[in-house]
């Protein structure tokens, strides 16, 4: 292990060992490469990290104030950054599953995750713009999060997420926002089965969805000026105010509210499972 605390930058570097840089603040680490040797600045403060590589385990646990940019986490850099507050990062490729955990005070712009498998759970208090995610469970049980130009390709993101705010966005996921609560998602194309199963204040604005038996066991469903496309068996057992601009191939089963599409291929209202009378349905212009 080096002793770096009376130094203000370490330029160009190969360390190795583990803690190799631990408990350092105030430092700049510029052009280094972090080899095998896990936690190599764990405990560490008042970061910033350019144009660095690190391919071991752990690199920033329990650390506060960092910067990071134009680096990269390789795929054995696992379990990256957990127990970390206040952390900038930018221009950075992260190919390590689990990367954040427990984590407070997340801005990430323009990151790639490429195995985000099991990534950012239970962190707070996010921002991401120009974000790509690739891996299943992303931002599960995260919350204060928000996001411009996120792109998710994985299934079960933000699986009991609470205080989400997505804009001009894609997500390939199966599955996402299930168990969630108070999510907006504006100006986005979302396609997945399932979507949004035993969530809770859930609306999407200006969104087109795409979803086999999607949008069900909602508590305050909310869509305005959306589209479905491909979606059929949507709204079983889910209070809704919705307002499609387009067909919706059918509707099972809502419990609740209004719900006005330009067409409506099937409507199942099964009079054993639901009260009928509590959803208004309105097809093209009716009033």
């Amino acid at each position: 292990m080096q002793d770096t605390n009376n130094k203000n930058e370490v330029n160009n570097k190969v360390l190795t060992g583990e803690r190799a840089l631990f408990n350092v603040s105030n430092l700049i680490v510029n052009e280094c490469t972090f080899e095998d040797g896990e936690s190599p600045l764990k405990e560490s403060s008042f970061l910033k990290i350019y144009k660095s590589s690190f391919n071991w385990k752990y690199p920033l646990w329990y650390c506060h104030d960092v910067e990071v940019s134009d680096s990269r986490l390789s795929e054995t850099g696992r379990a990256g950054i957990w127990y970390t507050d206040k952390l900038k990062m930018v221009d950075t490729i992260i190919e390590a599953p689990k990367a954040f955990r427990r984590c407070k005070g997340l801005k990430l712009e323009n990151v790639s995750f490429t195995n985000a498998s099991e990534t950012m759970w239970k962190c707070t208090d996010i921002m991401m713009n120009s974000v790509d995610v690739k891996g299943d469970y992303f931002a599960m049980n995260s919350s204060n999060i928000v996001a411009d130009n996120l792109t998710i390709d994985g299934n079960y993101p933000f699986d009991g997420a609470k205080n989400v705010e997505i804009r001009n966005s894609k997500l390939i996921s199966k599955d996402a926002f299930w168990n969630a609560e108070n999510i907006t998602v504006y100006d986005s194309f979302i396609s997945g089965e399932y979507l949004g199963w035993n969530s809770k204040n859930v609306t999407f604005i200006n969104c087109t969805i795409e979803s086999l038996q999607g949008l069900c066991y909602i508590d305050g469903l909310v869509m305005k000026n959306c589209k479905t496309v491909n979606t059929n068996l949507a709204f079983e057992y889910s209070t809704c105010d919705v307002e499609l601009t387009s067909h919706v191939d059918s509707i099972k089963n809502p419990s609740g509210g209004s719900i006005r599409a330009l067409s409506v291929g099937e409507l199942i209202m099964e009079e054993d499972k639901v009260n009928v009378d509590a959803t208004k349905i309105i097809i093209g212009n009716e009033n």
